[in-house]
């Protein structure tokens, strides 16, 4: 194990407690991680509530593999069972459950894409876990144990259940056992820390809590940014339609990352990249460049990351994506009809025909169904259609 932390405090919020006990040795996460004789179980859950993980989803995966590359165990739990009832946080409205289909099937590719990203090699260093492995056991004796952890009044303190009480929007009980739920996790992994997004310091805490219920020594929390989406304004978001899938097609990424807006470039530098940040050119449209390549080249190899450069180069597209106006389609449409209409292809028989060879992609997406229909254009709004490896649209209202 590594004794040199630099990597710790790099795109870090926040670590809480910053001093657990003044008349400890192990008064802090650095004094811990210094001194201890064993690698460090470090958490980190995501809830498979869709098919995509975007690069914001990354950024917890960067530092679990930072803390592998430590020399420590990466505990990556798969919210199977918590993704049925959904993460109330930030949420005005009760959110639709999931069922367990829906689950399995959003779940089938999240460790292909995360693969790039951690240690899947090296004894040791990666855990695999599903929640429902344990929380689908729990007896009603277990349930009311921990629901006795927690007053309501605490419950309401938390960001999103505040509001929803004030404003007299409905809060389900079912809502109030996420937390829990998710704090329960750290008790049944034994999770030494626990990473999330600034937005998830109540359940970490949260865990904490439990851990010391159950006789555990509770566990630290690392939070990390929120990552702005490509649009320079709201977090990245999927149904915002300003994000980076993981599983996009590296043209795509580098189409996307070489129109960062300048003030978030620094931030991305940090969150995503481990170039230090003293070395970044001075000129922003050669940053933007060093991004894109950077990424790219992290998910797909040198070799692709050149190829997308010249993909971008070649077609000319060095800021933004063309856009198409689905104003000029009637909708319901049919893929191909929209790629014949676009210009993308000359014909509604071509685009069925390019459809079928595998050529035409969705937001990274491949659709191979020559049939798709979409009977409004809203669910098509801000996404990326592409054809073959260097023609793009994004399709706006």
């Amino acid at each position: 194990m590594t004794h040199n932390l630099s990597w710790l405090r790099r795109g870090t919020t926040e670590i809480f407690p910053e001093v657990i006990d003044s008349n400890s040795e192990n008064d802090n996460i650095e004094s811990l991680l210094a001194k201890t004789d064993r690698p460090l179980r470090v958490k980190f859950g995501i809830d498979p509530t869709g098919a995509d993980i975007h690069l914001g989803h990354s950024i917890p995966m960067r530092k679990l593999r930072a803390f592998q590359d430590a020399g420590h165990t990466a505990v990556l739990i798969i919210g199977d069972f918590t993704a049925r009832i959904g993460d109330p946080t930030g949420k005005s409205d009760v959110r639709r459950q999931l069922t367990l289909s829906d689950v399995q099937q959003n779940a089938k590719t999240y460790l292909d894409q995360v693969r790039p990203i951690l240690d899947f090699d090296t004894p040791g260093r990666l855990e695999i876990r599903y929640n429902s492995e344990w929380l689908s056991r729990l007896d009603l004796g277990k349930i009311l144990e921990l629901l006795s952890t927690m007053t309501v009044g605490q419950m309401l303190e938390k960001e999103g259940f505040d509001s929803r009480y004030k404003t007299q929007n409905p809060i389900f009980l079912h809502e109030f056992m996420y937390p829990l739920m998710q704090g329960y996790d750290s008790v049944a992994v034994e999770s030494d820390v626990e990473l999330g997004g600034t937005d998830q310091k109540f359940n970490i805490a949260l865990g904490r809590d439990l851990q010391r219920h159950f006789g555990q020594k509770p566990q630290f929390g690392l939070l990390l940014p929120i990552l702005i989406g490509t649009d320079g304004v709201q977090k990245m978001s999927k149904s915002l339609g300003n994000y980076v899938a993981l599983s996009e097609h590296p043209n795509q990424k580098y189409q996307k990352l070489q129109a960062i807006p300048d003030n978030l470039l620094e931030q991305y530098f940090e969150l995503l990249t481990n170039l230090p940040l003293d070395s970044l050119p001075d000129n922003g449209r050669e940053k933007q460049k060093m991004l894109a390549w950077e990424v790219v080249k992290q998910y797909h190899g040198e070799a692709v990351a050149i190829e997308a450069k010249k993909a971008a180069e070649s077609a000319g597209q060095e800021g933004d994506i063309p856009e198409f106006s689905l104003s000029n389609v009637e909708f319901p449409a049919r893929l191909a009809l929209i790629l014949n209409v676009s210009g993308l292809c000359e014909s509604n028989k071509e685009g069925k025909r390019k459809i079928q060879e595998g050529g035409v992609r969705l937001d990274g997406e491949k659709i191979t169904d020559a049939e798709a229909t979409f009977p409004t254009s809203e669910e098509l709004q801000s996404k990326v259609l592409q054809l073959g490896k260097k023609k793009f649209l994004r399709l706006v209202p």
